[in-house]
Parts: C-alpha cells; structure tokens; sequence
C-alpha cells in the first residue's frame, strides 16, 4: 500500500489496515490520486522545529502537510506531519475522544493534499464539513 505511518512518537492507531484502505478511498472520491503518503507522528517540539524552519511559523501546530509531488498534474506525492501532543490537547478541549480527533487531523492532512484548503472562514467550514463527512464514513 502506498500509505505509510511512522512513528517518533507512541500513538495508539487501531486498525491500521483499514485506515489505510479508507485514506486511499478518500482520494478516490475526492477525484485524485496519490503515489506515496506517509504520515509522521511525532512530538509538539519536533512540529514545532519544522513550522519554524519550512514555514516560517513560530507557533505549535496539530499539523503540516507537505505536497512532494514532481508536479501538479498526476499522482499525489506526500508527507503529513502529525503532533500527538496537539491532539490529544485539542481532544481535551474541544471534548471529543482522542480517537476521533487523531482521525480527524488523518483526514484533514489528506484533504489538504487533495487541495481543500483552510485559511479563510469559508474555506474552514467547507474543510470541517469534509472532515465530519470522512469521520462519519469511517464510523467515528
């Protein structure tokens, strides 16, 4: 399968099978396709590093998401970086399970590459409704 996970960092990730058959799914029915995907779980420090270096952002973060691809025209190749601690942060405050926003930010970093993005309020909710659209797909 073309959809890796590695992890810096302990995450608990049922089912990574079928997480990674849904993933390709939801590129498929977002009309793109991808070559590689591989997802990197890791701590707020390591996130924060690459914001910081790659984006010029000096703020903690949930995610980054990287498009790899040699150009725009065919398959997706990707890297989505994910900071455990931000999730399970976020889980907390936002008072959802820990599972349901570790998938949620999966989804949303597969979304930014299939080219949803979020900067403004409109194009926040069209991403929420897209995220709420895959976690209830996934039974989440």
């Amino acid at each position: 399968m073309p959809v890796h996970f590695y992890f810096k960092e302990k995450v608990r990730l049922e089912n990574r099978r079928l997480l990674k058959s849904f993933i390709e799914s939801l590129f498929q029915k977002e009309s793109h396709s991808f070559s590689s995907l591989t997802y990197i779980f890791c701590s707020d420090d390591f996130l924060l590093n690459m914001n910081t270096e790659y984006l010029a952002h000096d703020y903690y973060t949930d995610i980054i998401s990287f498009d790899l691809s040699e150009s725009r025209v065919g398959p997706v190749t990707g890297e989505i970086y994910i900071s455990i601690d931000r999730v399970k942060d976020n889980a907390e405050r936002l008072r959802v399970s820990y599972q349901q926003e570790l998938h949620r930010v999966i989804f949303h970093g597969a979304l930014h590459l299939c080219g949803y993005k979020d900067k403004t309020k409109l194009q926040k909710r069209e991403m929420r409704i897209k995220e709420d659209e895959y976690l209830k797909a996934y039974g989440l």
